[in-house]
C-alpha cells in the first residue's frame, strides 16, 4: 500500500511509547508502520509535530487501532471502587476480594 493510502492514529515525543503501541496494534493482527522514529534530531530545524514519532495504519484499520491505543493509555476498564469490610469495618482497595484484616469476603 502507498505511504499516502495510509492514516497517522498516534504520535508522541515518546519513542517507547510509540513503539508499544505499535507492537500492542501488531499483537491484535492490525499491520501498522512506525514513522519517524530518528527524526528527534531534527527538532528545531524541523517544526516538532513533523518530528514526533508516529503510528500509522491502513484506513479500513484506523477505528480498531485507535480503540486499542485508547484502551492502552486509558486502560481496560475502571479501577474498583474501595469497599469497607462489613467484619471489621476496615476499608480496603477494589482489588481485594477479601479483608485483609479479618477475612470477611467482599460483598
Amino acid at each position: 500500500m502507498a505511504e499516502f493510502d495510509y492514516v497517522r492514529v498516534f504520535a508522541h515525543s515518546n519513542g517507547l511509547l510509540v513503539s508499544h503501541l505499535h507492537n500492542v496494534l501488531s499483537a491484535a493482527d492490525i499491520p501498522a508502520e512506525l514513522r519517524n522514529m530518528t527524526l528527534g534530531g531534527g527538532a528545531g530545524e524541523l517544526p516538532l509535530g513533523e518530528c514526533e514519532p508516529e503510528v500509522w495504519v491502513a484506513p479500513h484499520n484506523v477505528e480498531r487501532a485507535r480503540w486499542l491505543i485508547h484502551q492502552s493509555l486509558e486502560g481496560a476498564e475502571p479501577p474498583a471502587p474501595v469497599w469497607t469490610c462489613p467484619g471489621c469495618g476496615e476499608r480496603l482497595e477494589g482489588v481485594f476480594d477479601a479483608c485483609w484484616q479479618c477475612g470477611t469476603a467482599k460483598p
